[in-house]
């Protein structure tokens, strides 16, 4: 359809890399290998859990499904990317600019609350390790996990609703390389205080209810990790949490600065450099970080490989 006189946008243009239309070759070649990387290091952490009995223990099995959600996140807009700095026209449908959105929210809110949960498991584990078995069942994880997912879903329908069913006449242009809320929000014809005050809400209550749920974990993890005598305990006990603690950083540092800003402050450059970090080079650490720093994860892999290299008749 037409835009000018009244009638619907059909579809929208990418313009997340336009500035550096010399160098997109180049991002391509840089950004490939990452993904690759970060898909084939998440399908080892996968497969090391499923396949090691040893690794199966409530903080893998949220590892597993960690790495699953990340590989979904970036199935989702890095693709996309990747051809479109290749092509010529960029764009989008306007229903697959929704369901991109959607999809990335849905992803994006249970990944706040899985690392939420993720905090309970280390709570649970150095405060009450006596009864970690009983109240970190296999029920409780999967009860955990659904939970997350539940609520990324119903966010991410709120919000996919609210963003599409405004008016988009004006322009079609997207300052960015994916259907993030900010630029579309920004091509839309009409949008009314209200709906901007509410979607931003909603982005309050999903990072800040998970980050304070984590800290009161946290309070309560170090000041058990305090009370233990030996230093070598102490250390111990940190060392689980550490991993879980930089990639919460991470997550949190990069969304807040995203999705808790006023819409005045809004800067596109900006807000592409930080979505390349947690679109692709988040995603790429995160699976480092959990499972390089873990003797019993590495230790768990290399009984899996030698499994699979010399397998026991």
């Amino acid at each position: 359809m037409e835009r000018g006189n009244g009638t619907l946008v059909t579809e929208f243009v990418f313009l997340g890399f336009s500035s550096l239309a010399g160098l997109q070759r180049l991002l391509f070649v840089a950004f490939l290998p990452l993904y690759l990387f970060t898909l084939g290091t998440n399908a080892i952490i996968v497969s090391t859990i499923v396949l090691d009995r040893a690794l199966h223990a409530p903080m893998y099995f949220f590892l597993a499904v960690l790495s699953c959600s990340e590989t979904c996140y970036t199935f989702v807009i890095v693709p996309k990317m990747l051809v479109d700095l290749l092509a010529r026209k960029k764009t989008i449908s306007f229903l697959g600019c929704a369901i991109q959105m959607f999809t990335f929210l849905f992803l994006g809110c249970s990944h706040s609350f899985l690392l939420a949960a993720m905090g309970y498991d280390r709570y649970v584990a150095i405060c009450n390790p006596l009864r970690y078995t009983e109240l970190m069942g296999h029920g409780v994880c999967v009860g955990l996990v659904a939970a997350a997912c539940a609520c990324g879903f119903t966010i991410a329908q709120i919000i996919t609703s609210m963003v599409f069913h405004l008016p988009f006449r004006a322009s079609n242009q997207l300052r960015h390389y994916f259907c993030d809320i900010a630029p579309v929000l920004t091509v839309a014809s009409h949008h009314s205080r209200l709906s901007q005050l509410v979607i931003f809400m909603i982005g309050v209550f999903v990072l800040v209810v998970p980050l304070l749920l984590i800290l009161i974990s946290y309070i309560r993890i170090i000041s058990a990790i305090l009370k233990i005598p030996s230093s070598t305990g102490r250390y111990k006990a940190f060392s689980t949490c550490a991993s879980h603690l930089i990639v919460v950083t991470v997550h949190y540092g990069c969304a807040s600065f995203i999705y808790l800003r006023p819409k005045s402050s809004y800067s596109s450059s900006q807000d592409t450099l930080i979505s390349v970090s947690y679109t692709i080079l988040t995603p790429l650490f995160n699976p480092m970080i959990y499972s390089l720093r873990n003797q019993e994860f590495k230790s768990a892999l290399r009984r899996v490989m030698g499994h699979t290299s010399y397998p026991i008749n």
